[in-house]
């Protein structure tokens, strides 16, 4: 259970949590109150849906796909999951490696991003981010380059003018995402057991590291003013509508729920496993180390304005420029900045091969649930995996990688899983319903749970969830850009494509389910397909047994009640047996 919780904790801070900690300083900088809908949808969104997915994971000791043997219909809701996991690995394992070049180029007396008279330099080139914020034009286009957004663009990405001219490999980064399937390869395939040991290191290291570069962050001076920039609230903008959504989009970014890791992770739990504290823990630990990354970074953003006689505002960038051009920039005015640049990249690296451990043992999960016989060469799936998602990749090791990337990222990251999470909700809390749900939730746990969780799951969770998804379409979508450059339209229309071959397989297995492996009338078709089937329920025996017996002795009065409504407690443990720890 320890090894669970330092992989679901090290998975939530992994690429998508610390690039998410990273967001969230964007959000914090951009509506400097993001803070308060952020903790708002970590407590009524983010808690009631984890702890949600541990719950049925464990129960059932199913993979993402097999927890819809509760409702069958909507087995296309874990098929979207393994898809979309399928295509983000592919494009997370190349962020992940991007910190091990700077690492390589850290490993120098003098940091190359820090001149301009380097072989990728252009005549645009500055040295200082003091002369790239002055050196504007009047409407706001940029006549100077900053020596850091150069090495990133023209050394490590090696970018070609737009999406369509892909050009070579750029073989550094073939290199360094080869490397890192590697050591993912070696992680998974001898099982879940030896990857928590793994991960005992990979998720506790980032946090020693971020300690480390707090306490000389705010020994620097200038920190301060950067912190005061990164607290101090301006609560008009709590007004706007998008402020929350893009909170629920954060949220759903960074504690991962709807892409079937937590449930799959959850599913290796021992059955008598204490899930509601684990699900209450993480994502509390992963929201704080969020905040708490916000104080690294703007500690030594306000360092670096203090040394270039400017403001925190005018020196700090959203996206992926902070972690790769700001932060490394700000770094190289410390004293002894190669070894502040290499531990920080190494941070990086770290938290972001615990994610794809996560994606990579839910994809080995359900394809060993759905194809029981291959089970035995769990080696064998592990490097076909791995080697199908490397080589499939390719065009985002070209010199067009970077458009790639944010053109997949754009439209297949957030919505698929946000709607994933719209059906978990509807299966579990209206479906099969929150009543039955809450039933196994504490025959399994031996322990009550509150009516808020009950609250949350039938009521708040589903109605944010659906008013987010809503907003987040009206008011904060639109095409694809990188750099502030907008994506051709025939590139968007390949992201579209993209989120569709994801999205459509909710539907399309429903139609598929109800054609195929029903009979009858349409009203019959339709109860069977909504109803379990026997393969539904805990997977052992004895914890079968105890559950049927458990039900039998607590009959509800309705499926959307709380169990407990009518009075009923728990039984006592000589009534009905704890099974197995």
């Amino acid at each position: 259970m320890r090894a669970i919780f330092q992989f679901t904790r090290g998975n939530n801070t992994g690429i998508r949590g610390q690039s998410g900690a990273l967001l969230l300083c964007t959000r914090l900088w951009e509506s400097r109150a993001f803070l308060v809908p952020y903790l708002l949808m970590l407590v009524l969104v983010a808690l009631p849906l984890f702890l949600l997915e541990s719950a049925i994971g464990q129960f059932s000791s199913s993979s993402c796909i097999g927890i819809f043997s509760a409702c069958p219909v909507f087995r296309g809701a874990g098929i979207a999951a393994t898809i979309v996991n399928f295509l983000q690995t592919g494009y997370y394992t190349t962020l992940v490696a991007y910190p091990l070049l700077f690492i390589y180029h850290s490993l120098r007396r003098e940091l190359p991003w820090t001149s301009c008279d380097n072989e990728w330099n252009t005549d645009h080139c500055t040295r200082t981010r003091a002369d790239f914020v002055e050196n504007k034009t009047e409407n706001g286009t940029q006549t100077v380059v900053s020596s850091a957004d150069e090495f990133f663009h023209n050394e490590v990405l090696k970018i070609s003018s737009g999406v369509g001219e892909v050009g070579g490999l750029v073989w550094p980064v073939v290199g360094a995402v080869l490397f890192t399937w590697v050591i993912i390869f070696l992680a998974n395939f001898k099982g879940v057991r030896v990857l928590g040991k793994v991960v005992w290191l990979t998720a506790t290291f980032p946090y020693v590291m971020l300690t480390i570069l707090l306490i000389r962050g705010v020994t620097l001076p200038g920190a301060w003013d950067g912190i005061y920039f990164y607290i101090y609230p301006n609560f008009d903008k709590l007004k706007q509508p998008k402020v929350w959504a893009a909170a629920a989009v954060q949220i759903f970014f960074s504690m991962t729920p709807g892409y079937g890791v937590l449930t799959t992770m959850s599913s290796h739990n021992k059955f008598r496993s204490s899930s509601m504290r684990t699900a209450k823990i993480v994502p509390i630990v992963c929201a704080m180390t969020s905040i708490f990354v916000g104080f690294v970074v703007f500690s030594v953003l306000g360092f670096m304005a203090h040394r270039l006689g400017t403001t925190v505002d005018k020196v700090t960038a959203a996206g992926s420029g902070l972690a790769f051009i700001i932060y490394p920039e700000a770094l190289s005015l410390m004293p002894l900045a190669p070894l502040w640049c290499v531990l920080f990249f190494l941070m990086l690296f770290f938290v972001g091969i615990d994610s794809c451990f996560g994606v990579v043992e839910s994809l080995l999960t359900v394809v060993t649930s759905e194809f029981p016989q291959i089970r035995s060469w769990r080696g064998c799936v592990t490097f076909a995996i791995c080697s199908v998602i490397f080589l499939g990749n390719g065009v985002i090791y070209s010199q067009a990688g970077i458009y790639w990337l944010t053109l997949v990222d754009w439209y297949v990251s957030s919505f698929t899983a946000t709607l994933n999470c719209l059906c978990e909700l509807l299966v579990f809390s209206f479906i099969y319903g929150v009543g039955r749900t809450i039933r196994d939730l504490q025959m399994m746990t031996n322990k009550t749970v509150s009516y808020f969780w009950y609250a949350t799951w039938l009521v708040i969770t589903p109605v944010l969830t659906v008013v987010s998804i809503f907003v987040n379409m009206v008011l904060n979508y639109g095409p694809a850009s990188y750099d502030g450059r907008r994506l051709p339209d025939w590139a968007q229309g390949v992201g579209w494509l993209t989120a569709c071959a994801s999205i459509l397989a909710i539907p399309g297995y429903f139609v598929y389910y109800l054609a195929v492996h029903t009979k009858g009338s349409v009203a019959q078709r339709l109860a069977q397909g909504l109803s379990p089937t026997a393969a539904w329920g805990p997977a052992e025996e004895e914890c079968r047994a105890h559950w049927e017996r458990y039900c039998a002795l607590h009959p509800l009065r309705h499926r959307l009640l709380h169990p407990n409504s009518s009075g009923a407690a728990l039984s006592p443990p000589e009534t009905v047996p704890l099974g197995r720890p």
